[in-house]
């Protein structure tokens, strides 16, 4: 590795750590100040509290990684800029694309660290943050609202409820069915389904029940009937952000169950999935776009290239959210939805290139 090589990638790795260090510990205290009340008027114990801002620094950090990188990129490389530093390299015969080596270096050893992160260190984390806002913040239900929930209960048994309400523990259109040898044995129905707590049993209401006895149908009808199932009110909708809890392994395995299951809501932990395989690439593409940006030196200096790199970071993160909602929500492709994206504002970054190598 050259002196170039090791001045570049040690403005880059300290930069961002810098970046980390100045602006996590605000998110901290912006935090504290917003959710200090509850946090004492619920007597949420220190060690408790102690830890939850332990995984709120993993799990925030983790989200503006990509961020801190762009901006630590635009901030040291505008500097080399207007200290002409990046004129005298080139002129000095540097070419461009070997300017570039030490960025993307740098690049590989974030996008290492974003991967691991992702993968395995921030589920946990997570998990532990949740279930503190659950516990102490919210007092809420943490489950999501879904349509069209189907379950597959074991082998012989389906469940279908066209919607449910986690608020209420309110389920409607309550359909099970129990085959045996491929064919129906009993089949429930119900109008509306609702769990009981302090009962532990489910409430059904417009109760109709058919049984198959050889080739003579049992028909039974209640208006409301108290009845248990071997099922948990968690089977009809998870937890919304259990995606995010599982590391790749359990949320592959995860994924494979719901899939089984033919749950409604697949495309939301497979959407989960893929963010964090494309999270590693988004720190080459907005290297490449941030040291485009930056590493020309205009009159605005540092200035007007931070606000063109913070416009261009906002609307990175707008079109991947977009794309995250028409995954979920209109059954588009997981993996186009990731895919688009990036490939949009890689051929940006290397628009941007081509205009900064004049």
């Amino acid at each position: 590795m050259s002196i170039l090589d090791k001045y570049i990638l040690k403005r880059y790795l300290l930069t961002f750590s810098v970046m980390i260090l100045l602006f996590v510990p605000i998110g901290v205290m912006l935090d504290l100040a917003e959710k200090i009340g509850k946090i004492v008027a619920n007597e949420a114990p220190l060690l408790e509290v102690l830890e939850y801002y332990m995984n709120f620094i993993i799990y925030i950090g983790s989200l503006l990684f990509p961020i801190f990188l762009f901006l630590s990129i635009i901030f040291f490389t505008s500097k080399l800029a207007s200290n002409t530093e990046i004129v005298a390299i080139l002129s000095s015969g540097v070419s461009f694309g070997r300017f570039l080596r030490p960025y993307f270096i740098g690049a590989t050893i974030i996008a290492i660290l974003m991967f691991v992160m992702a993968m395995f260190i921030v589920p946990k984390a997570s998990l532990d943050y949740h279930e503190f806002i659950f516990k102490y913040l919210k007092k809420g239900k943490k489950f999501q609202e879904t349509t069209n929930i189907y379950n597959q209960l074991n082998e012989n048994e389906f469940l279908y409820i066209s919607s449910f309400d986690p608020n209420r523990q309110l389920g409607s259109n309550f359909v099970l069915e129990h085959f045996n040898d491929d064919k129906l044995a009993y089949k429930l129905t119900a109008s509306s389904i609702r769990w009981i707590p302090k009962d532990t049993v489910y409430r059904l209401t417009g109760f109709t029940s058919r049984t198959m006895k050889g080739n003579v149908e049992i028909l039974e009808k209640k208006s409301r009937l108290d009845t248990i199932f071997n099922f948990k009110i968690d089977d009809l909708t998870p937890v919304s952000y259990v995606a995010e809890t599982k590391n790749i392994f359990e949320l592959n395995k995860f994924i494979e169950d719901q899939r089984k299951k033919g749950a409604s809501n697949i495309n939301t932990y497979v959407m989960a999935k893929y963010k964090r395989w494309a999270l590693p690439v988004s720190a080459f593409i907005l290297t490449l776009i941030a040291v485009s940006v930056s590493s020309i030196k205009r009159r605005g200096g540092m200035g007007l290239n931070l606000a063109f790199g913070i416009v261009i970071a906002f609307v990175y993160i707008f079109f991947d959210r977009v794309f995250a909602i028409l995954a979920e929500k209109a059954g588009l492709s997981p993996l186009i939805a990731i895919i688009i994206p990036n490939a949009i504002f890689a051929i940006i970054g290397l628009y941007l290139l081509k205009n900064a190598k004049r």
